[in-house]
């Protein structure tokens, strides 16, 4: 079997996947089938955000049970105010920082805003090499995302770890409820692998 390969989309190309796209964040992280319409409008939106840049992992050929050749994908950009996770986030980290350590975090950021991998590619380093991709480069101070909170030591958050980035926010909820999110976020450029 080949190993997927890593190439860098525009938005435009980003939109043109998106189906397949939803389909593997559905595979990893196994939501309710009505929620997958809202995740293709919230993406679909983020794909017209300042400084969005996107990756894919991708081989050709379909497998058994798998549709398309997405195998794994990340995506971000520049977050700012009006942005619905910047002010969300900024607003708890000034109310346990103060207005200055939320600053320091999210006025030059990149937003991860997804990095996900299908099950069948989970464990080969595909997840790491798309996030050393996505923010290879970049020009702003910081990079941010969340992750599902429990367990604190999933490999998800493991990985973040491994790359220089810190919790910011620990059992977060997030406004409208659903699960608990811990923020995190490192200095640009990432951390190499510890």
């Amino acid at each position: 079997m080949r190993e997927p390969k890593l190439r860098e989309i525009d938005h435009r190309a980003f939109l043109r996947r998106l189906n397949p796209i939803v389909e593997v964040y559905a595979a990893a992280m196994r939501p309710p089938r009505d929620q997958l319409p809202g995740r293709h409008t919230i993406m679909q939106r983020h794909a017209s955000y300042p400084g969005f840049r996107a990756i894919v992992a991708e081989r050709r050929g379909a497998l058994p049970g798998l549709s398309g050749p997405v195998r794994g994908f990340i995506y971000g950009f520049h977050g700012g105010a009006g942005q619905w996770w910047h002010d969300v986030v900024y607003q708890a980290l000034a109310d346990k920082g103060g207005p200055e350590h939320a600053a320091a975090w999210l006025d030059d950021a990149f937003e991860v805003a997804e990095l996900h991998v299908h099950p069948d590619h989970q464990g080969q380093g595909l997840g790491r090499a798309l996030l050393n991709a996505l923010c290879e480069g970049r020009s702003e101070r910081t990079a941010v995302l969340s992750t599902l909170n429990s367990p604190p030591d999933s490999p998800a958050r493991n990985l973040y770890r491994s790359v220089g980035m810190i919790d910011l926010l620990t059992d977060f909820e997030f406004p409208g409820g659903g699960p608990r999110y811990a923020v995190m976020g490192g200095m640009l450029p990432l951390a190499a692998k510890r």
